[in-house]
């Protein structure tokens, strides 16, 4: 049964109560229609008082008063059209003198919006740099999640908390606006927030800079926990790593954390039935660093009932699946330095369910057993083969890790012990060489770029960046003549090969000419790791190594290994 107008309620009653959370005690109110949704549930919330005007442009300073008198938000709610440009010289003053309003105003959907209908003008952006956040909210639906709504209001609260001033929330409400119905014809959506509900506290909170120093880690003291480790740096991840033999916690580290760990290959465990039953039994997980690669680890993270903190010095929402979360901001090394001291002060007998996820290092061995069996029966060099040589790289050499199909085989199967970049923000092929020789310049150490055929076709022009480079520096690219990803994802089949892998018949020796490169075609192992080896110890410039595979060749192998991993346990 479909709703609309108890969908809307039931998005403001979630919206109201967030922001008392935040402190909002008071709204006031303007009359409106397009408003009710908004209005119902502010006066059905007791802890909210209610302060009415018919006049919006003095609604405003009226807020903005209160504002100033009690040091707290204060909310405001007004319909659509132009009773929100009447709240504007409040807002602009507010800017100026820091007083925290919360600017609630009721839109038409979108579909409506720029079409000739009555009472719609453009809402969003009407209040410029007036305010320090704005978010605009799509018409209430059930396909968008309520942790979504809390985390994108949490999102912009926490900015006023930082910067004050005044924050704008439009909210789309389609019609009707009124219905008798009960929320309960929906208490499926609304249980997806239902550990928020019960509770007292913002559903995301922020541990300011200044409060990472008087965090308790004692409290963790009992819990199941574990520690994954994302993009950081190597010494970060060290550290990270010592929290975690100090709390007998299992570490997870992300190829982009330049560590590995006894719970290695853990993308590949994740997918049986052992792997599950184990990490189902974690409580607390404490991530250090943003940009976790793994498939597997983010789908258990999505569906997980865990208390979740993470660590990082950037106050970006870094939440994909909208979890409740704790996020520490702080710099990494002086949080992680200050929790091994809090630790080390801690008696050891205090610990429980110390080192709880031990058998996860069985699971570990068992997908390196499997890996070792599928290449053993390959004479030609395989990327499967390549993964497991990152860990033989040798000492002071960076590495850079493209998006192709092989960053994945690394995280399933491979350990990096080195210093680590990648672009897995957006996660583009374009750009990769280019950005690779960046990181090389800067640091003026010897590196290896892995990157995909594709990938290293769109940046090609990039590879004069290398030309005339004296440091030592390697790029391997792994051609399997298109975008073989697409082997382990549902697309069609029929279209495959042409929409998607598009193979190219390209190789690359001519390039590398192009560009002064030296160039080598690795066709076995040991020739492979001979050569990369020696150029990175005694060679100069760049060096291309080409390592030619079939075309579903590593699907096949991920697949097999799998097969076998199962089998083994």
């Amino acid at each position: 049964m479909h709703n609309q107008a108890v969908l809307n309620r039931i998005w403001c009653q979630t919206l109201l109560e967030e922001l008392t959370r935040f402190g909002v005690e008071h709204v006031c109110i303007a009359p409106g229609s397009r408003s009710t949704p908004l209005t119902l549930e502010a006066d059905a919330n007791h802890k909210l008082t209610l302060h009415t005007h018919y006049d919006e442009r003095g609604l405003g300073f009226l807020a903005l008063g209160m504002a100033k008198a009690s040091d707290k938000p204060v909310a405001i709610i007004v319909t659509s059209g132009t009773a929100v440009a009447n709240l504007l010289p409040a807002v602009a003053e507010a800017k100026l003198t820091g007083e925290k309003l919360v600017v609630l105003t009721a839109d038409r959907p979108v579909e409506l919006v720029g079409c000739g209908a009555n009472q719609a003008i453009v809402q969003q952006g009407i209040y410029s740099s007036h305010v320090c956040a704005e978010l605009a909210l799509p018409s209430p639906s059930e396909q968008v999640p309520l942790r979504w709504l809390l985390t994108s209001i949490d999102d912009v609260m926490h900015k006023q908390i930082r910067e004050g001033s005044a924050v704008h929330i439009n909210c789309a409400f389609p019609e009707p606006l009124y219905s008798d119905q009960p929320k309960s014809i929906y208490q499926a959506y609304f249980d997806t927030v239902s550990k928020w509900q019960t509770g007292n506290t913002c559903y995301s909170q922020q541990l300011q800079p200044t409060a990472h120093s008087s965090f308790d880690i004692g409290a963790w003291q009992d819990s199941k926990g574990l520690i994954v480790v994302g993009s950081v740096t190597r010494h970060q991840a060290k550290l990270a790593k010592q929290l975690a033999a100090q709390l007998g916690w299992p570490v997870l580290c992300d190829p982009q954390s330049g560590q590995g760990s006894e719970w290695a290959y853990y993308d590949a465990w994740l997918q049986t039935e052992s792997g599950n039953a184990l990490i189902k039994q974690t409580q607390l997980v404490l991530q250090i660093g943003s940009r976790i690669v793994s498939k597997r680890f983010n789908q258990w993270m999505a569906k997980a009932d865990v208390e979740y903190h993470y660590v990082s010095s950037s106050l970006t929402r870094n939440n994909q699946d909208h979890l409740m979360q704790t996020h520490h901001v702080a710099e990494i090394t002086a949080w992680l330095e200050h929790a091994l001291s809090q630790q080390n002060r801690l008696q050891q007998s205090e610990q429980q369910d110390a080192d709880w996820a031990s058998s996860a290092r069985t699971l570990s061995q068992a997908v390196q057993h499997a890996v070792a069996s599928q290449i053993s029966h390959d004479t030609q060099l395989s990327e499967m083969a390549l993964v497991t040589t990152l860990v033989n790289l040798p000492e002071n050499t960076n590495v850079f890790l493209g998006n192709s199909l092989f960053v994945r085989m690394v995280d399933m199967f491979g350990q990096v012990n080195r210093e680590v970049y990648s672009n897995r923000g957006a996660s583009g092929i374009d750009g990769l060489v280019a950005t690779a020789a960046g990181t090389a310049r800067v640091t003026n150490k010897p590196s290896v770029l892995y990157i995909g055929d594709t990938s290293l076709l769109y940046d090609l022009n990039s590879l004069a960046l290398f030309t005339g480079h004296s440091v030592p520096c390697v790029i391997v690219v792994t051609n399997n003549d298109g975008g073989a990803i697409f082997d382990l994802l549902p697309v069609p089949v029929e279209q495959k090969q042409s929409l998607y892998q598009m193979p190219h018949g390209y190789e690359f020796a001519a390039a590398a000419q192009q560009f002064k490169l030296e160039y080598y075609l690795a066709e076995t192992l040991q020739g492979y790791q001979s050569k990369l080896e020696q150029h990175l110890r005694n060679g100069k410039g760049c060096l291309m190594i080409e390592v030619q595979t079939p075309a579903e060749q590593a699907s096949t192998h991920i697949k097999a290994a799998i097969k076998n991993l199962h089998a083994s346990l």
